[in-house]
């Protein structure tokens, strides 16, 4: 279904910017808890807060820990299915080639992110695996939903971890 880049009704906006300061909180402990600041929720069609995750690398020793899959995860043991095609999922970053493949294969219905990663971005900066002949599902797909505060916090938190270690550690 493609990207739309702010691009909604205000009212539209309004509900993705509640969900977005919400991923946004989740991403703040996140990065205080040493983890790189991600933060995702997954809401049902009716706006009722699903399930949450934030990035868990660190603290669970799991690669696999980023916030989209602890929230897939967490969504999908609370509704008994691997079928979210009724959900949203706003994360504050744009996801990864794995966190896109895990999208996609849990059919979510959109996603909606807050800043583009310029490295690893899968939904349209890098790769666009969701538009992929690879993919065998399309989502509504949102970006830019507090980008400047998604950004900044993302820029805060390397800038810090930069100073404490050196320019040496990435």
């Amino acid at each position: 279904m493609g990207l739309t880049h702010c691009n909604i009704k205000y009212s539209e906006y309004i509900i993705h910017k509640q969900w977005m300061e919400y991923a946004w909180n989740l991403a703040q402990v996140a990065g205080e808890a040493g983890e790189v600041p991600v933060g995702a929720v997954i809401v049902d069609l009716s706006g009722n807060l699903i399930a949450e995750g934030e990035n868990r690398k660190e603290r669970d020793h799991d690669p696999t820990a980023h916030a989209e899959v602890v929230a897939i995860r967490s969504a999908t043991k609370i509704l008994q299915t691997w079928r979210l095609h009724e959900c949203t999922l706003y994360v504050t970053l744009e996801p990864c080639p794995m966190c896109a493949g895990a999208i996609a294969q849990s059919r979510l219905f959109k996603l909606v992110y807050g800043v583009d990663d310029t490295k690893t971005g899968a939904i349209r900066t890098v790769i666009n695996i969701p538009d992929s002949p690879a993919s065998n599902h399309r989502l509504q797909v949102v970006g830019g939903i507090l980008e400047s505060a998604c950004r900044q916090q993302l820029q805060t938190w390397f800038g810090t971890k930069r100073h404490r270690h050196g320019d040496s550690q990435r």
